[in-house]
């Protein structure tokens, strides 16, 4: 049974920064591609990241571009979002979830990926 457990969320000012940790069990991150999400309050579910398998390429969401990193550590099974010089609007549940399925990762498409975690939220404010 694949587990994708979310953490790391909290309550920051704008202009700091937080770290989601996405932890896997009964499946192989090394083999999957990895994405993060968000979702607001009355909004849309939306892509922020992901990171390719094979490859190791990263892409982003353009709203978190320069501000927001994805890694990956394979040996913990884990994936990560390091979030930077965070604004009001990145508050937001984070989500991670894996793909097993494709040779690229594809942040903006939440249909491509099979598996998910619970969530964890990320408020940013004064």
């Amino acid at each position: 049974q694949v587990q994708l457990v979310e953490s790391g969320g909290g309550l920051v000012q704008p202009g700091g920064s937080l770290r989601l940790t996405c932890t896997a069990s009964g499946i192989s991150l090394n083999y999957a591609n990895i994405g993060w999400f968000r979702q607001a309050p009355g909004k849309e579910r939306e892509g922020v990241s992901c990171i390719s398998s094979s490859s190791g390429s990263t892409y982003y969401a353009d709203s978190v571009k320069g501000r927001f990193t994805i890694s990956r550590d394979n040996a913990k099974n884990t994936a990560y979002l390091q979030m930077n010089s965070l604004k009001s609007e990145d508050t937001a549940v984070y989500y991670c979830a894996a793909d097993l399925g494709r040779r690229v990762c594809m942040y903006h498409d939440a249909s491509s990926y099979d598996d998910w975690g619970q969530g964890t939220q990320v408020t940013v404010s004064s």
